[in-house]
């Protein structure tokens, strides 16, 4: 009998306890999601043992109630019973290292980096960009130029520009620019500039105010200048201005670093002028820094007895697998490769929020199952095993093992009985997202009267 793995979301209404009767004739592979490890004790007991399932569960390191919800329900009842316990091995995948920056202290929840901002410049206007004093602005080929950029912490435009010629008697080019908002098709804020209302000329650039909004923390925005005569913009490379962040509170993001893809620009990437902005909430953020050495000394305490509170976890329960990455959303790919959801088709990239993807280039991924859990099959294990160190990891486990999938395309099978959304379903195999509560009260139910679902309806 071909082996399997199973990869399972944490808060899911427990599937394995059906997997090995529907497994008993795989076809030759299939994928009904998947799962990599770099554990090769785990492998080895794999390996060597009688298991015809292996179950992972993907689970944050503070999750100590969804993994004993999971251990008092169908996991409980999978130990209790031979015919069970001796072919399914059921593990969690927990990192096994805490993030050592603050949550208050990091760019957004999800990752581990680090909001780094030193001295910012407050109560007053911040020209974003500027050239140096000897630099001069050429007209380019290009009639549309855009940047993008990232707001770290909350900032307000208050203008819009377009660099200065030199050579102009005056003001004597039709120039559009625009702020869009990422994956919206309508502006934000709108400057047009002609030689009767140019605006006002500030050191090398023209400008025009806007209204004004306050941009939040992790905005992600493009300015796109358009040239509405027939030659092109004074436009410079990215590279060649001066980023003025305020301290930190924004940052540039390119296509050429590889953070961005180029799908994602309009025209051709460069500065053909700025904007002017100002810091909110100054004394809210002066506090934040000020306050940022205690709550560091705090955040280690409390990481340091997390890590006791795991160890002692996995030592009464034996049902853990450390893997060695930092334990936040978006190393999960990671954590996926170091341990090992039906399908989604022609899913579209997400470029902002949670599942920000700014590595995959493609406007749809290729076919990838939902987050609830998947199956795969021993073989393709092995693949990712042996493959994990050349892997690309994406924004989220399930799309990345998509990707990876697509390289070899495996079988796949879709049932539809493993829900991508929280519902409940007559003979449902799983169903994600349920609180700790839930799920013993579902497991109750499905205890008394074998159906969670019907029993909801009788009560």
């Amino acid at each position: 009998m071909r082996n399997w793995l199973v990869l399972l979301c944490p808060c899911v209404l427990g599937a394995a306890l059906h997997l090995w009767l529907r497994l008993r004739s795989p076809p030759p592979t299939r994928a009904s999601g998947a799962a990599p490890a770099d554990q090769s004790a785990l492998l080895a007991q794999w390996k060597s043992s009688h298991y015809d399932v292996v179950v992972g569960v993907l689970s944050a390191r503070n999750n100590h109630e969804l993994r004993n919800a999971i251990r008092n329900t169908w996991l409980k009842h999978l130990l209790e019973h031979p015919s069970l316990s001796q072919r399914v091995l059921v593990k969690f995948i927990i990192g096994a290292h805490g993030c050592e920056v603050p949550v208050e202290d990091r760019e957004n929840p999800y990752s581990c980096r680090l909001l780094n901002i030193t001295s910012p410049v407050l109560n007053q206007e911040i020209e974003a960009f500027s050239l140096a004093e000897d630099a001069t602005s050429e007209f380019s080929e290009d009639r549309v130029v855009s940047v993008s950029f990232r707001v770290l912490y909350p900032i307000v435009i208050t203008s819009l520009g377009v660099f200065y010629d030199a050579s102009d008697v005056g003001f004597q080019r039709n120039i559009t620019v625009k702020l869009y908002q990422a994956e919206q098709e309508e502006a934000l804020f709108i400057a047009r500039f002609s030689p009767p209302s140019c605006g006002v000329q500030v050191n090398k650039l023209w400008y025009k105010p806007v209204e004004q909004f306050i941009l939040p923390e992790s905005f992600e925005g493009t300015i796109v200048w358009e040239s509405q005569d027939l030659h092109g913009l004074a436009s410079r490379n990215v590279h060649r201005v001066t980023v003025n962040d305020g301290g930190g509170v924004l940052r540039v993001i390119t296509a050429g670093e590889g953070v961005l893809p180029h799908e994602f620009m309009e025209g051709v990437e460069g500065v053909a002028g700025g904007f002017i902005y100002t810091i909110q909430e100054g004394d809210a953020l002066l506090h934040n820094l000020h306050s940022r050495p205690q709550r560091l000394v705090e955040h280690m305490k409390n990481l340091r007895e997390e890590d006791a509170l795991l160890k002692e976890e996995s030592r009464v329960y034996g049902d853990i697998v450390f893997v060695d990455v930092v334990d936040t959303y978006r190393n999960v790919p990671a954590k996926l490769l170091n341990f090992y959801r039906c399908f989604r088709l022609n899913w579209a990239v997400d470029r902002t929020g949670k599942w920000q993807e700014l590595e995959y280039p493609s406007p749809a991924y290729p076919a990838f199952a939902c987050g609830s859990g998947y199956v795969i099959s021993r073989d393709i294990v092995g693949w990712l095993a042996s493959n994990s160190g050349r892997l690309k990891t994406y924004q989220g486990e399930d799309v990345s093992m998509g990707i990876w999938m697509a390289a070899i395309g495996p079988r796949r099978h879709q049932d539809s009985l493993w829900l991508c959304e929280k519902t409940c379903e007559t003979g449902m195999l799983s169903s994600p997202q349920y609180s700790p509560q839930e799920l013993m009260e579902l497991w109750e139910l499905k205890e008394l009267c074998g159906d969670p679902c019907q029993c909801e309806t009788r009560s």
